[in-house]
């Protein structure tokens, strides 16, 4: 059904996607806050010990989003135009192969609320790949609600980043990423927004399928004793990251950089924290005064970004 729904709505004027968009933001914002958990129970046990590496959770999040996507690519393939399939297979890459490993590898250091926190520096790194490879000028309305929502998450990161738990220098990794994000978000906007989110979806994670596949046979995860509870309960914990946290969650946000343009979906970043925050809170995490002052600027951020149409 959120397939088809995705699927049908093709023009970005039509009235009522106001109420679809904000619909596809929260999802989103669900979706992707609960990831950062997700990776870390696919890397370590209740006890804090290792189960599979940063290496091998992304390659079966990236192979799952794959393999559950894979019966609609034939039709994807010829619906997509031919001149637009090469960019479709580089937004994979730049949009969840090479983020879902570089995200593994910080979380391999680094707590999940930090990781989810530092994930909402995309908006603004959205605006400077805009601006830098687009040349797409910045309005200083705009500017001024991204720079008060990254305030909000540098005095969450200061909250975390000197917890005994963390090693910084690895949330640089995270920042990469967040450049892949932004690139990608562009390029969907500027030279994909006439293909249907589903096809974009579908031919970018079944085009990484053969990638993922030899990245699980290299780190030696199919010598790994994989049917023992521990393992199987990581691979599942992987597996929903990429059915649900990547192939699902893809298809909403193409969709709704088609709908509301490449900022607004980045904006997406800024509710992740409230999520990854949450879980920590379920998993024995507290929450202070300053860390609440944080996420109220972070919406205020939210909100200034788009106040003017």
């Amino acid at each position: 059904m959120m397939f088809q729904i995705l699927k049908n709505q093709s023009n970005p004027m039509q009235k009522g996607t106001d109420g679809l968009k904000w619909l596809l933001f929260i999802l989103l914002c669900l979706i992707w806050g609960s990831s950062f958990v997700l990776m870390k129970l696919g890397m370590f046990a209740p006890d804090g010990s290792q189960v599979l590496s940063a290496w091998q959770v992304a390659a079966i999040r990236i192979f799952t989003s794959g393999m559950v996507l894979l019966p609609f690519a034939i039709k994807a393939w010829k619906r997509i135009p031919k001149q637009s399939r090469g960019i479709v297979l580089i937004s994979g890459w730049l949009g969840s192969f090479i983020p879902a490993i570089l995200f593994c590898l910080a979380e391999s250091k680094i707590d999940s609320a930090l990781a989810g926190t530092l994930n909402a520096v995309t908006p603004l790194s959205t605006l400077f790949i805009g601006w830098l490879i687009y040349r797409i000028p910045v309005a200083k309305s705009k500017l001024t609600g991204i720079l008060v929502g990254l305030a909000g998450c540098i005095l969450l990161f200061m909250q975390k980043a000197f917890d005994p738990v963390n090693h910084p220098g690895w949330a640089g990794l995270v920042l990469v990423a967040t450049l892949c994000y932004g690139w990608n978000v562009q390029m969907v906007r500027q030279k994909l927004s006439g293909i249907s989110a589903l096809d974009i979806a579908t031919m970018a994670f079944s085009g990484m399928i053969p990638f993922s596949f030899i990245l699980l046979m290299v780190s030696g995860y199919f010598s790994l004793p994989v049917q023992e509870e521990i393992f199987v309960r990581a691979t599942l914990a992987a597996s929903i990251l990429g059915i649900i946290g990547t192939a699902v969650a893809s298809i909403i946000f193409y969709r709704l950089v088609q709908l509301s343009g490449p900022l607004f979906a980045s904006l997406v970043t800024y509710g992740i924290p409230f999520v990854a925050i949450g879980w920590g809170l379920v998993y024995g995490e507290k929450i202070n005064i300053a860390q609440v002052a944080a996420l109220a600027i972070i919406l205020g951020g939210v909100y200034l970004t788009n106040k003017e149409r």
